[in-house]
């Protein structure tokens, strides 16, 4: 799988858990300590983050990191 396509899936299900849970981009952000606009950068794939994030964020979205990766 090309790391784009990766990017993307990976954000789609930042964004589904994210909005499971009723939390705002802004909120997500706050709570895994990242900028504000962070958030939709992942949810769009347009980056490709560290590993210390993928483990903050399924902190915060309250699952495993493998719920996250596609």
């Amino acid at each position: 799988m090309e790391s784009r396509t990766l990017a993307i899936e990976f954000g789609k299900r930042v964004r589904n858990k994210r909005k499971a849970l009723g939390i705002t981009q802004e909120n997500l952000a706050l709570l895994c300590k990242f900028d504000r606009t962070y958030g939709g950068i992942i949810e769009r794939g347009e980056v490709n983050i560290t590993l210390e994030k993928v483990y903050r964020l399924a902190a915060v979205l309250e699952c495993d990191v493998t719920d996250l990766l596609p």
